[in-house]
């Protein structure tokens, strides 16, 4: 860089006073101040657009890195788990005599007949738990009627034993 002392500053502003005039240095001073800070600003973007780019670069090399990692990742746990179902299978087909694929222990290879069991045992279930008589609603003071919301505070606000009906 150009080192500029106080002492050279100070020639260089006799010599543009002599040279530019009085009445007309303050405004050329005003340009070059002004283009100066121009000349700065787009420095400065230029600087940071670069920088941009670098970090862009960066971040895309390590995108890709974390991708080729991830890659391997599942490359690697698809084959662990495809060699634990072979050796499962494997396994399985050593322990089990042959059987024929149409029947299984009495039972359709589809298994339509598990899946009707299980829509049995669901409603079943369903009607035991939710049918619940009057009569026990009654007796066990269960809600029988619904009410609004008006008549609930009509009916139990203290004080008010006249008002107080069914409804």
């Amino acid at each position: 860089m150009i080192d500029l002392g106080l002492t050279k500053l100070a020639l260089i502003g006799v010599v543009a006073l002599v040279v530019i005039g009085p009445e007309k240095l303050p405004k050329v001073a005003r340009t070059l101040g002004s283009l100066y800070g121009r000349a700065q600003r787009y420095i400065n973007d230029v600087k940071s657009e670069v920088s941009r780019d670098m970090e862009l670069d960066e971040l895309r090399k390590m995108q890709q890195d974390v991708q080729d990692a991830a890659h391997d990742l599942g490359n690697t746990i698809a084959k662990n788990l495809e060699q634990t179902r072979d050796e499962l299978h494997s396994a399985w087909d050593d322990g089990m005599p042959a059987r024929s694929e149409a029947h299984v222990d009495g039972f359709r290879a589809d298994g339509q007949a598990q899946r009707g069991k299980a829509r049995d045992f669901r409603r079943k279930k369903l009607l035991r738990t939710a049918a619940v008589p009057v009569w026990y609603k009654q007796q066990h003071g269960g809600k029988s009627r619904v009410i609004s919301a008006a008549a609930r505070v009509a009916r139990y606000r203290p004080g008010n034993k006249a008002k107080a009906s069914f409804f």
